[in-house]
């Protein structure tokens, strides 16, 4: 899984042009099932992945933190959400609260997150693979198969079935 993760990135370049192919032709004519064909594909997908043994999201991206995840996030951790803001986040170049450092702080050595219960929104969903009107991310998902092999695995086996 190791070497896989560090080739990840020239992966996904190498399919970068193939892919963005792909997801123009995909957000023109989505088929009829989409929804139904990727659910089945990230399931499928997760039977065999285990998150635990990659965190590469959580080393190398930051989630995005809505209003709703920081209060929640905060009363988790037992804080006013400004001490966790200010402890935790900044804000980025869209306006938006992402984390201050990566890897992510609540990353542990096992690659356990230690606010799973209460992680992001944007955690708890990505990759975002099993999303309704999945063609409508196609440059979240193009990124991402940068990041999660789950995600590359995912997108690679969709291209051989709607070929």
């Amino acid at each position: 899984m190791e070497d896989f993760i560090k080739q990840l990135p020239a992966l996904a370049k190498d399919k970068q042009q193939e892919n963005k192919k792909f997801f123009t032709k995909l957000r023109k004519k989505p088929p009829k099932n989409l929804d139904r064909l990727m659910q089945g594909l990230h399931h499928e997908e997760f039977e065999r992945t285990d998150c635990l043994e990659c965190a590469n999201c959580c080393k190398t991206t930051g989630p995005l933190f809505t209003d709703k995840d920081i209060d929640r996030i905060a009363k988790y951790l037992r804080m006013k959400p400004q001490q966790f803001i200010d402890m935790y986040l900044r804000i980025d170049e869209d306006n938006d609260y992402v984390l201050q450092t990566l890897p992510c702080s609540f990353l542990e050595a096992d690659n356990k997150c230690f606010i799973y219960e209460a992680r992001p929104k944007a955690c708890a969903e990505f990759p975002h693979t099993d999303r309704k009107k999945f063609q409508q991310i196609s440059n979240l998902t193009m990124k991402n198969v940068a990041i999660c092999p789950a995600a590359f695995n995912i997108v690679e086996k969709m291209k051989s079935l709607m070929k």
